[in-house]
């Protein structure tokens, strides 16, 4: 809901980034684009828009086509010729960083975390807050890498990608939005011309065609008029125990799990928990749903906390995002035996967009990542 009293500072703030927008638009702020090909994954909005996935589902369709399975140690990555750069929102540490197997959320931030348990066979996963010299710096280590994924580089002019992907959350549409603090843009809606394409996220599987049109025709306004837009539901896998855990995912979510109470309480630090509360409430019994800030770092006493809540019969249900710090809480008995459980989610793209979204990429990131 946009506060009409904010408005004015909103329009001040978006200003502000007008003015900076047009300084690297001109050259008069120094913008590079790296020798490697870079693909950015960002938002205009505040909070989340499904970067994370998004990004797994790049790493994972770049795995299909380079035949990188897992296997590797996660140490042995000579051969890995993708990376991940994001800035590590959240750790204790500075600088630039390559995951090892001894990183924890506190090291590196939970997303990177997440991303390198599931597919350091497959990617190498990276962090900095300064882009381009950690763009540099894994260029020179590792001069075999073909691709840089960018998390949530949109609005880092310093860095300019080869393709920009700007994602939309479908229950908040950036053109019905404002600049901050009046609403939840990081800039104004005209930023989404910097953007290759466009997808929309988070939208119901069953969305009719004839809507895809019109939230199309919404975002063109700003866009450039070639920008194609793509629609992307969420898909939630079953739930898997932490007990079951092990250090691929894929794995993971394919092998048996204890069975999941129907009472449940749930657990988020997200952005945005609405959709996925609204996904519980129609598969499960929520008794009680404990959020917590985005990236929050949980406490021990926190986790003492939920466990003292959690009666006979029911389970503690939470994200992977979540699920890497809480884990790190739990002494390994306490996993094999306390009701804990994560809600797997990966991305879904409508039918129509699917092939579109992959001749897309076929024309763009699979013939010009190739050196």
């Amino acid at each position: 809901m946009v506060s009409w009293l904010l408005l004015p500072f909103s329009g001040v703030y978006g200003f502000i980034l007008t003015i900076r927008n047009w300084l690297y638009d001109n050259n008069l702020f120094k913008s590079v684009q790296p020798e490697t090909y870079t693909l950015s994954v960002g938002n205009l909005t505040v909070g989340g828009t499904g970067k994370t996935p998004m990004i797994e589902f790049l790493i994972e369709r770049q795995r299909l086509i380079s035949g990188v399975f897992p296997g590797q140690t996660g140490e042995d990555q000579a051969e890995l010729t993708l990376a991940t750069l994001s800035r590590g929102y959240g750790r204790q540490t500075r600088g630039f960083r390559i995951a090892t197997g001894s990183d924890t959320a506190a090291t590196i931030g939970d997303e990177p975390l997440q991303l390198y348990r599931k597919f350091k066979a497959s990617a190498r996963v990276c962090v900095g807050e300064r882009r381009v010299a950690a763009i540099q710096q894994l260029e020179e280590h590792h001069p075999e890498t073909q691709l840089i994924l960018l998390d949530d580089a949109f609005q880092h002019r310093a860095v300019r990608p080869h393709l920009n992907l700007l994602l939309m959350d479908y229950n908040r549409p950036f053109y019905n939005d404002y600049p901050f603090p009046a609403g939840r843009l990081r800039e104004r809606r005209r930023g989404a011309y910097r953007a290759d394409a466009v997808i929309v996220t988070k939208t119901p599987l069953d969305l009719s065609v004839s809507e895809q049109h019109r939230i199309a025709d919404q975002i063109g306004r700003y866009t450039q008029p070639d920008a194609p837009v793509f629609f992307a539901g969420l898909h939630y896998g079953r739930p898997v125990s932490f007990r079951t855990s092990s250090d691929d995912t894929r794995q993971r979510t394919t092998a048996p799990s204890s069975a999941l109470p129907e009472h449940v309480r749930l657990v988020s630090g997200l952005a945005n928990a609405d959709p996925l509360e609204r996904y519980v409430r129609q598969h499960f019994t929520l008794v009680e749903h404990h959020r917590f800030a985005d990236h929050y770092a949980y406490s021990r006493a926190d986790v003492t906390q939920l466990i003292s809540h959690c009666h006979p019969g029911e389970a503690i249900l939470t994200t992977e995002k979540d699920w890497v710090k809480l884990a790190a809480l739990l002494t390994p008995a306490e996993q094999n035996t306390l009701p804990f459980f994560y809600l797997p989610i990966a991305v879904q793209f409508l039918p129509g967009s699917d092939t579109a979204f992959e001749r897309f990429l076929g024309q763009t990131v699979d013939l010009r990542s190739q050196r």
